[in-house]
């Protein structure tokens, strides 16, 4: 009989143990609102298809960040050792920003720009949100350095975000790549209203004329003068820019049509 209860209390015991390792023993109001974001940004990805390409690895993401477990044993992000630290080192140390920008380079068509290069006024003025991020930031209590870092969100652009952060602000790149990559995928829902706000049914009929033929030797100079350009004035942006203009060589040459598909 004592026996018998000492085998019960030491199972007892172990069941005991095995809960509170669980995701059920550590979670949190927390964990379970950023859960529902998660699903969230999934369903306006597959459901509506707001930005797939964004939306479905950040909310699935989102999730398997705050799945909730016991601290110690090599599971989370941010702990020594575990697997997915190793993932996040890339994101610390800016590997991962470059390698995007050579596949949005290799699926980027600048054709539009190229037979109009007064497009190019509408990139500069999009980027007035970094500096109205930047000073908003200044005005919360940020520092220059994390200011600058929440700032460049303005520029509509994750990657420059991320990379940015990781110098300036490491503390905020994780808050700092779910926001500029959230606003931008929700472009969609957002941008609506403000066009209809700003225009009028008449010049939103406006068919816009068909931008001239572009030849192949213009594309293929293209990512070798904008990357000559931009770096010379901007050496420091030479990890993303060289990596978006090489991309995109290797899509507009056409001889290496494998590596741009990869």
């Amino acid at each position: 009989m004592e026996q018998s209860a000492s085998f019960f209390s030491f199972l007892l015991d172990n069941l005991t143990q095995f809960l509170s390792f669980t995701g059920f023993s550590n979670f949190t109001v927390g964990h379970g609102i950023m859960i529902v974001v998660g699903l969230l940004f999934i369903y306006l990805a597959i459901a509506k298809e707001f930005e797939p390409m964004l939306l479905v690895p950040i909310g699935f993401g989102i999730i398997v960040g705050n799945i909730p477990f016991t601290p110690g044993y090599q599971i989370g992000v941010y702990e020594s050792g575990s697997v997915l630290n190793y993932l996040y080192f890339g994101v610390l140390k800016g590997i991962y920003p470059p390698l995007i920008f050579l596949g949005i380079g290799a699926m980027t068509d600048f054709s539009a720009l190229i037979s109009n290069p007064k497009l190019m006024l509408i990139g500069a003025a999009a980027q007035l949100g970094i500096f109205g991020a930047y000073m908003l930031a200044l005005l919360l209590g940020f520092s220059p350095q994390e200011a600058g870092a929440i700032g460049i969100i303005g520029g509509a652009d994750g990657p420059t975000a991320i990379f940015l952060s990781s110098k300036l602000a490491p503390e905020l790149m994780g808050a700092i790549a779910i926001s500029a990559y959230s606003y931008m995928a929700l472009v969609p829902v957002i941008q609506p209203p403000v066009m209809k706000l700003l225009t009028t049914q008449k010049e939103r009929l406006i068919r816009m004329k068909p931008p001239r033929q572009v030849s192949k030797l213009e594309k293929i100079m293209f990512p070798i003068i904008g990357m000559l350009l931009t770096t010379f004035i901007v050496p420091s942006g030479l990890p993303l820019l060289g990596m978006l203009f090489f991309g995109n060589l290797i899509k507009e040459s056409t001889v290496t049509k494998r590596l741009a598909d990869t």
